[in-house]
C-alpha cells in the first residue's frame, strides 16, 4: 500500500497588528508535496480549523516562489486544497504513517495549542510513524505531549526557524514570542546551520525537522527514506 502523509497548514492570515499579512509558506509545501507525489505516496492537508488557508505573500516572491511553488499558485484544482482543508475531527491518525508541519509565521498564532493537531500528532508518533516539520512548523511541536505526560521534543534534536533569522527577515519586532527559545525551554536539543537561511535538516530517530523554506525538500526526503 502507498504511505500517506498528512500535511498540516494555518489558517490564520494576518500577526498581532491586521496591517501586516501572514499565512500559509508556499513552497514548503509544494517542495513536500511533489517530493513525495514522485514517490507515489497519499497525501492530504489538514489545518487547525479547516477550510482555507491563506498564502503569506512573501512567499509568492523571489526566491521561493520558483517553478513548484508557481504551478501550485497557477493551478486551480491545487489551490482549492488549500480553500477546502480538512479539520482535526475528520483524520483518523491510523491511516497516516507521517505528518509534516508546513510553515509560515502564521503557524506560530494557531498550532502551538490546537489540541486537536496535538491528539493526531500524539496518536502518528506512537503508533510509530514519523513526525516532521520545516520552518516556523515546529512550533505546532512545542506543546505535544505523549501519553506518559512528557513532551515529544523533550530531550531530542530538532530544527526550525532560527531567532537570527526572524531578526533578518526585519520580523522579530512583529512575531508573537521567540520560537528557538521556546522550543529550547521545552528542554530539545535545538542546532541550526552555520549560515543563516540555508538548507538544514536534522532528523532524531523519527523526528525529522528542517530549519527554513529552503529546507523543505531536503525535510521531505529524509521523511520519504525513513519510509522506504
Amino acid at each position: 500500500m502507498a504511505k500517506s502523509i498528512l500535511h498540516v497548514v494555518t489558517n490564520v492570515d494576518h500577526y498581532d497588528d491586521p496591517s501586516h499579512p501572514t499565512g500559509l509558506w508556499l513552497s514548503e509545501l509544494t517542495h513536500a508535496w511533489d517530493t513525495f507525489a514522485e514517490r507515489g505516496f497519499r497525501q492530504t492537508i489538514v489545518s487547525p480549523t479547516g477550510g482555507r488557508s491563506p498564502l503569506e505573500p512573501r512567499s509568492l516572491k523571489f526566491p521561493t516562489y520558483d517553478r513548484s511553488a508557481r504551478a501550485w499558485h497557477t493551478d486551480p484544482q491545487r489551490m482549492a486544497l488549500l480553500e477546502n482543508t480538512l479539520g482535526p475531527d475528520e483524520i483518523d491518525p491510523a491511516e497516516y504513517d507521517a505528518i509534516y508541519f508546513t510553515g509560515g509565521h502564521a503557524v506560530m498564532y494557531d498550532f502551538p495549542e490546537n489540541e486537536g493537531l496535538q491528539r493526531i500528532t500524539r496518536q502518528i508518533w506512537e503508533q510509530g510513524g514519523i513526525v516532521s516539520s520545516v520552518c516556523h512548523g515546529y512550533c505546532g511541536l512545542l506543546d505535544t505531549t505523549l501519553s506518559d505526560g512528557s513532551l515529544l521534543v523533550a530531550g531530542r534534536k530538532v530544527t526550525g526557524f532560527a531567532w537570527m533569522e526572524e531578526v533578518l527577515a526585519r520580523v522579530d519586532k512583529l512575531v508573537p514570542y521567540n520560537a528557538e527559545a521556546e522550543m529550547k525551554k521545552r528542554g530539545a536539543h535545538y542546532e541550526k546551520a552555520k549560515i543563516p537561511f540555508v538548507s538544514y535538516t536534522v532528523t532524531d530517530g523519527r523526528l525529522v525537522t528542517g530549519q527554513n523554506p529552503g529546507s523543505a525538500k531536503a525535510t521531505a526526503q529524509k521523511v520519504a527514506a525513513l519510509l522506504a
